[in-house]
């Protein structure tokens, strides 16, 4: 499959192809850059600008970038910005996983975890609450180890959804965390992803536990909400 044929990833018969908006971005840079519009070695335009130029978010451009970038079409450049990498013949001609956004993913999870929150403030026992401190001090402990972070902090979720006592939505919140691990999701990481990020998960995550505790689902949904809105906002800030 070459990059031109990524807005439609095959699929099995009878099924219907998602709609990634972002790789069909992607494939329209590229053909830019196979035209001649932007050549070897210069910096593309700004998001903003390929936002307007396509009538699409910047979020949209972020991750048509990030697709082009684990193709080794583009270099993210810290500070600098975004540049057309020159031809090589064993650059990759398909992207891994042609899977959900990472922007796409998070507002489904801002979305529906946001209310699985309220509904376990209402729901949970002594022990769950046991289960969801133990990730949430897991977390805390393995500060400075992304990945066993990452793994705390998953565990904090699901017992969360868990504890609603509803095995469909612990089903729906389990497949969209495996979700977050495809190639576009781990490089939009590598970018943004920081210790920093990771030390204000915690106080989000233990505004939401305060929120159980007291039984109070308002809170819990507003905290819910704030924390993954943030995490949002910090994957959509400038290139550092």
């Amino acid at each position: 499959m070459t990059l031109h044929s990524l807005s439609k990833p095959e699929v099995p018969a009878g099924r219907v192809a998602p709609d990634r908006g972002y790789l069909r971005l992607a494939a329209q840079i590229h053909a830019l850059v196979a035209q001649g519009e932007f050549a070897a070695g210069q910096r593309l335009p700004a998001e903003r600008a390929l936002a307007e130029r396509f009538d699409v978010s910047r979020t949209s451009v972020r991750e048509a970038i990030i697709a082009l970038e684990l193709q080794g079409v583009v270099e993210v450049r810290g500070g600098s910005g975004i540049y057309v990498c020159e031809p090589d013949a064993n650059r990759p001609s398909a992207m891994p996983e042609a899977g959900a956004g990472p922007f796409e993913l998070l507002r489904a999870r801002c979305l529906i975890e946001s209310e699985i929150a309220a509904l376990a403030a209402t729901t949970r026992t002594d022990a769950d609450l046991d289960r969801i401190f133990e990730a949430l001090t897991a977390m805390r402990d393995r500060m400075t180890d992304k990945d066993a972070n990452a793994e705390a902090d998953r565990r904090f979720h699901l017992c969360i959804a868990q504890s609603t006592g509803n095995s469909v939505l612990l089903a729906t919140v389990t497949s969209m965390w495996d979700q977050a691990r495809g190639p576009v999701w781990e490089k939009m990481e590598q970018h943004f992803h920081t210790q920093a990020l990771r030390q204000a998960s915690q106080a989000d995550h233990q505004r939401i536990f305060g929120a159980l505790v007291a039984r109070d689902a308002q809170e819990a949904r507003q905290a819910m909400r704030d924390h993954l809105e943030r995490v949002i906002g910090e994957f959509a800030q400038g290139w550092r």
